[in-house]
């Protein structure tokens, strides 16, 4: 198999409590839900690849700040629970590595439990290509979805982050191809991500928060300009992509399949 990936660990950055129908649509509403907040380190032979980065930690842990991005009026769930270890350098750093040993942030879209690790990072040494696509770009500064903070998507400056835009699939490296599943977002990717001995992982992201997502092809609960149609369109796209390369499809906001993954910092090879 010509891929370049090593190794591939799950990072759990953070928890969220939250109403089941914002991880399935019309589904679950009343249900009190606990969701890990990911991100996915993956090692090649070619450098460090960090599939998205969690949440701002400065946003959760100063009271004054918290309450303004997590205001109970939009956020009725309140912040997620972060704990100092489960910051992203912390992860990093158990396995002998520091942010500057990242060399591309692929972020799946720009949701404040995605990217909002982006600024701490970049402050900790990171200076990665940060791969997103422009369309999702376009919709996050155009301040229309209240589930990505503005802030987020600034340096500590306030100056822009510089993004590496990228239009539709393409080929990250040998072994790591970046699958367009809009929907949830209006430029949401996957990752589908060769391992050198098991069968590939395909990184749903959004596209599908918990295996019910999938098993029913149900929408995820957050919609794009309630594009259900192209979500569950997306859901199928990942199905069939699984089917035809063998991948097996990780949800990304499941607690007992999380729990089913080896525990960090064990990788999957």
């Amino acid at each position: 198999r010509m891929t370049q990936v090593k190794k591939l660990w799950p990072l759990l950055t953070a928890t969220h409590r939250y109403d089941k129908s914002i991880s399935t649509l019309n589904r679950g509403r009343g249900q009190q839900i606990e969701a890990p907040i990911l991100a996915y380190l993956i090692e090649t032979a070619n450098g460090r690849i960090l599939y998205d980065v969690g949440c701002d930690h400065a946003k959760i842990h100063d009271p004054v700040v918290s309450a303004r991005y997590y205001n109970p009026e939009l956020f009725a769930f309140g912040a997620p629970e972060m704990l100092e270890q489960q910051r992203v350098p912390h992860h990093l750093a158990r396995l002998g590595l520091t942010a500057a040993d990242v060399d591309v942030i692929f972020i799946g879209h720009l949701h404040f439990d995605h990217a909002g690790g982006l600024k701490e990072l970049k402050r900790c040494g990171c200076g990665a290509d940060i791969h997103v696509q422009h369309d999702e770009v376009s919709a996050a500064r155009s301040g229309a979805d209240p589930a990505v903070f503005a802030d987020d998507l600034l340096d500590d400056a306030g100056a822009p982050l510089p993004f590496c835009l990228q239009q539709g699939e393409y080929s990250v490296l040998p072994g790591v191809q970046a699958v367009a599943t809009p929907g949830h977002t209006v430029g949401h990717m996957s990752l589908l991500i060769e391992l050198p001995k098991g069968p590939p992982v395909l990184l749903a992201g959004d596209a599908a928060d918990l295996q019910e997502n999938l098993d029913d092809e149900v929408a995820p609960g957050t919609l794009w300009q309630g594009r259900e149609a192209q979500a569950v369109a997306s859901i199928r796209k990942l199905k069939a992509l699984a089917l035809e390369s063998g991948a097996v499809i990780w949800p990304n906001h499941d607690m007992a399949f999380y729990r089913s993954l080896p525990p960090f910092p064990v990788a999957c090879e």
